[in-house]
């Protein structure tokens, strides 16, 4: 008879998530009272300090896949996490030292806010489009995580618990604005860290760690009876391609994503942007630790005991541990933190749909707009990206994880070459970034396998799935394109303005703190040609076999 996991009183977690739901409506109803501006709505008037901050860098990030997604997979494919880990707390830093503070300076609201002004409305317009697809993708993740959360608490059937926790988030996230998202993401942080780790440390203690005391790093203890019982745990069980592949997808993809950069725009000054780039490692490095120990000890439990952890249930191996080895209230305790996490994600994905929506693509083809109808359509773009998640999640894909981790390879190819190259290379221009958004993006999308199961890259079928290999192939392709289609139509007098390139080179030059303008700086075709050399080779080894 299959286990079935879930809550025997499921009052004690309703009462806490009720509690949690409530102190975020009002936290986000008092922090936005004072928005006036879009400014305000998208990036709290860019007064956040670090701390707070980097609490809520920390928690966009961490994400319901983090507590749920990541641990089945550990469970069910014991891939070495550490890989992957290095890839994801990379991105905000990159962020900041590549380009978040020179769009800082710039005052944008969203990376498709320096796109429409480095390289015209229909660029922006274009990269608009896929980053709200990005977004949902994203934020599906998040709402199947919610409506899995729901079900263990309620004991209801998927489909209730989806809209019930969907629609509730939705609300909150909207009333709030980013006032309301920054400061309640930093406050689920908190009761992020804390329902996981000190949880996760009583289970430690249960299956006889002597290192409990901090789990996010002390299971060293275990390792020996682990590698008895399984092998192959640590084991490198993919080629050095593989993990290469990790870079295109995951390291470019985190730096593409909206929802992260619009977080660097909201801090009070760029210095507070670097301290809160410390705080956001520190507290993300912690409870990332953590998750990989969370998956050692759900292996390590199974291999032990000879239990086995059906399918369906893997994605929730959090709350199946602290059913068995803590009391009711202590996994109630955890739910309430999974929700958390969930929730302070779909904070930045859902104000990011409404920033992209209302700033980037309508704006950008109404620019005359009254500041109060600006903000009306963000409110309601807000919720509409929030209803659509909620119907996308319906049908989800098997592991939660999946759709968000494909959306970090749809990010890195179709919006991180146009920001990255866009800032530092003058000769940059509109038609090199259209054409590479649009070809390096339809690359992307026909070698996954979602929409063309029969064409992939690597063959693998969860390499593929992850979209790992079509990153690898699509990111070189963007890369490659911008540069050669922006070096022969920079060559085209015909299709060139002047006043335009000297307006673009002079806001590279203030982007950059520089005053006075020169020529000579951020134009080096050596550079642009180097990176398109090296994109070639990465092209050409992610199709050659990916078994060798």
């Amino acid at each position: 008879m299959e286990q079935t996991w879930q809550l025997s009183n499921p009052w004690l977690g309703i009462i806490l998530v009720a509690l949690s739901f409530t102190l975020f409506y009002v936290i986000g109803w008092l922090s936005n009272r004072s928005s006036t501006s879009v400014e305000d709505l998208y990036i709290a008037g860019g007064k956040i300090g670090p701390v707070v901050n980097g609490l809520g860098m920390a928690s966009t990030y961490m994400s319901l896949a983090t507590f749920l997604g990541v641990t089945a997979l550990i469970l069910k494919l014991q891939i070495p996490f550490v890989m992957l880990w290095i890839q994801f707390i990379l991105a905000i830093p990159l962020i900041t030292i590549i380009y978040g503070t020179s769009l800082r300076r710039m005052g944008a609201y969203s990376p498709a806010h320096f796109v429409k002004e480095r390289f015209g409305k229909s660029a922006s317009v274009t990269v608009a489009l896929w980053m709200i697809l990005i977004s949902l993708m994203y934020a599906l993740g998040q709402m199947i995580g919610i409506a899995a959360t729901f079900q263990t608490l309620l004991g209801i059937p998927y489909l209730p618990g989806l809209l019930i926790g969907g629609l509730l988030t939705v609300g909150y996230i909207t009333i709030g604005g980013m006032y309301g998202a920054s400061y309640n993401a930093a406050l689920q942080m908190v009761i992020m860290g804390i329902m996981f780790i000190f949880p996760l440390a009583a289970i430690m203690k249960g299956l006889g760690s002597t290192g409990w005391w901090f789990s996010p790093l002390l299971y060293s203890d275990m390792v020996p009876s682990m590698l008895d019982k399984v092998p192959t745990f640590f084991d490198y069980k993919y080629t050095v391609k593989w993990y290469f592949a990790l870079i295109p997808a995951l390291t470019l993809g985190g730096m593409g994503l909206p929802h992260l950069a619009m977080r660097v725009y909201t801090s009070s000054s760029l210095r507070s942007a670097r301290k809160s780039m410390v705080w956001y490692s520190l507290i993300l490095g912690m409870v990332f630790s953590a998750t990989y120990t969370m998956g050692f000890a759900g292996v390590y439990y199974t291999a032990l005991t000879g239990t086995e952890i059906a399918a369906a249930d893997a994605d929730k191996l959090t709350i199946i541990l602290n059913l068995i080895y803590n009391p009711e209230w202590v996994t109630a305790l955890v739910i309430a933190g999974a929700i958390a996490a969930g929730l302070s994600t779909l904070n930045g994905n859902l104000l990011s749909i409404g920033a992209l929506v209302a700033q980037d693509i309508i704006l950008a083809l109404k620019p005359k707009l009254k500041e109060a109808t600006k903000m009306k359509l963000g409110y309601i773009a807000i919720a509409l990206g929030g209803v659509i998640s909620v119907l996308l999640a319906i049908k989800p894909p098997a592991f939660l994880v999946v759709s968000i981790l494909w959306a970090f390879g749809l990010a890195a190819t179709t919006n991180a070459p146009l920001i990255i190259m866009g800032v530092w290379w003058k000769g940059a221009n509109r038609y090199g970034a259209i054409s590479a958004s649009i070809i390096g993006g339809t690359v992307y999308l026909i070698t996954s396998p979602y929409i063309f199961p029969s064409i992939t890259v690597s063959g693998d079928a969860l390499t593929d799935k992850l979209g790992l290999s079509s990153a690898m192939v699509s990111v070189p392709i963007s890369f490659i394109i911008l540069i050669l289609v922006s070096c022969i139509t920079n060559r085209m007098p015909s299709l060139q303005s002047k006043l335009t390139a000297n307006e673009e080179a002079k806001l590279i030059e203030r982007i950059h703190g520089w005053k006075t303008v020169d020529s000579r700086r951020y134009n080096s075709k050596f550079f642009a040609y180097t990176i398109a050399v090296f994109s070639l080779f990465v092209l050409i080894w992610a199709l050659m076999p990916w078994n060798l």
